[in-house]
């Protein structure tokens, strides 16, 4: 007999689960040779090598035992696990079973406890419904169930666990960089310039050009622009207009000068996107910005709320930009940024960035700025929003929609159920056991 019809894995992170949190009857427990037991703590939890859960307290007749238990399926897993010849679980106190299926013999002399009978077949029905469940959302049928409170605890833990995900991947930068804060913002800021579908080549653009390279042309936007669309390989095809000749003179002159090596104009991608968000009209929103605000990164720090950040990334593109989408292409007027465009760019990268100094530099004010930013922001709209809407999960802001996103590819996509707070409310809900 097995618990669900699941892969052995997964079988046993639930009879881990079930163990940790007492989810089973405890009243009338015995050992195998019938000694009545009595679980005073089951230990804690061991995510490392050795037995399951260390410093658990089990009182077996008149003896109280302290020491680590070991879990497994089946009686013989243990044996099958070589676990007779490793010297870790030597101080093994209790060795929990689902299924004893040795009844010759027992594990080396330790106390071995069946459980197959004290936990609600309920519970294990539910397991297996969510683990078989096809739906975006495994639980949807029974969220209606699962209290406000709950979600707002949860929803909270997800929002720090995704901006702790993107500080991570912004701490390589950092480190790239020797800590220089400036350059890891204009890595970030570009980056996501090119979101969703030319992110990584804006990466490699601003990676080829050292920000301080850039700084020492903050003053002229032309120069800039020459540089930016110079090393995106942008420039090598006939100009079609003055504008064109004149960054290609420019760029001319300070590749040589710097001895830079231009990316493959082929890596960009132009289809099924729209004008506004072509990489001609984000590279000259980057230049603009970096004439504009030098030191972006030191700004958004002092940056008083989130009104102040929008107006950071309002930026106004040089004249030829706003007539233009594409070299030698005019048309009556381009359309600029909008504020979707810039919010998102301030949920994904400046919001994270600015938690990730808060955590470097202990100073958890940044954090809770952050936190509180997302907050004060509009929740995202995408395709993942939408399947949250349909089941009646809102999301009143940025914060609220980054969490749902976190739970969505983190949890539910991966079926996560157990270490997910909607689904172990779901799993416990109602069990009838006994203490």
């Amino acid at each position: 007999m097995t618990i669900v019809n699941v892969d052995p894995l997964l079988a046993e992170e639930l009879f881990q689960h079930i163990w940790q949190f007492r989810l089973f009857t405890q009243s009338g427990l015995t050992t195998l040779e019938g000694e009545p037991l009595h679980i005073d703590h089951p230990g804690q939890h061991n995510r490392h090598a050795g037995p399951d859960f260390t410093a658990a307290r089990i009182r077996i007749g008149d003896t109280l035992w302290a020491g680590n238990v070991e879990l497994h399926l089946k009686t013989s897993d243990w044996f099958r696990h070589g676990h007779q010849y490793n010297l870790q679980y030597r101080n093994v106190i209790l060795h929990v079973v689902f299924e004893h299926d040795m009844p010759e013999g027992t594990t080396r002399g330790i106390p071995i406890l069946e459980l197959q009978h004290a936990i609600p077949k309920l519970l294990l029905q539910r397991y297996e419904s969510l683990r078989q469940s096809a739906a975006l959302i495994p639980c949807a049928g029974s969220l209606a169930d699962v209290p406000e409170l709950v979600w707002m605890g949860w929803k909270d833990r997800l929002l720090v666990e995704r901006l702790e995900q993107k500080a991570d991947l912004l701490k390589a930068w950092l480190l790239q960089t020797q800590y220089d804060w400036e350059e890891v913002c204009f890595r970030a800021m570009a980056r996501a310039a090119g979101m969703p579908v030319n992110g990584e080549v804006f990466l490699h653009l601003a990676q080829s050009l050292p920000y301080k390279l850039l700084l020492r042309h903050q003053h002229d936007l032309f120069r800039l622009e020459s540089l930016l669309f110079g090393q995106a390989g942008m420039l090598d095809e006939i100009a079609p207009d003055l504008y064109m000749k004149g960054l290609q003179r420019e760029y001319t002159y300070l590749r040589h000068k710097y001895r830079l090596t231009p990316l493959d104009a082929q890596n960009w991608k132009w289809l099924r996107m729209r004008p506004a968000s072509f990489p001609s009209m984000k590279i000259a929103f980057l230049a603009t910005l970096l004439h504009k605000i030098p030191h972006l990164f030191s700004r958004m720090l002092d940056a008083p709320d989130v009104t102040s950040l929008e107006k950071m990334l309002q930026v106004r593109p040089s004249d030829y930009w706003l007539t233009h989408y594409r070299f030698g292409k005019p048309v009556n007027r381009t359309q600029l940024p909008g504020t979707r465009a810039i919010h998102n760019i301030l949920v994904n990268t400046v919001l994270p960035l600015l938690y990730l100094y808060g955590r470097e530099k202990g100073d958890s004010r940044y954090q809770e700025k952050a936190i509180n930013f997302m907050g004060q922001l509009p929740a995202e709209e995408n395709h993942v929003m939408t399947v949250w809407n349909t089941l009646n999960i809102k999301a009143d802001s940025a914060g609220e929609s980054q969490a749902l996103l976190q739970l969505k590819q983190y949890y539910c996509n991966e079926k996560h159920c157990l270490k997910c707070a909607i689904g172990t409310r779901l799993l416990r809900s109602d069990l009838q056991v006994h203490f």
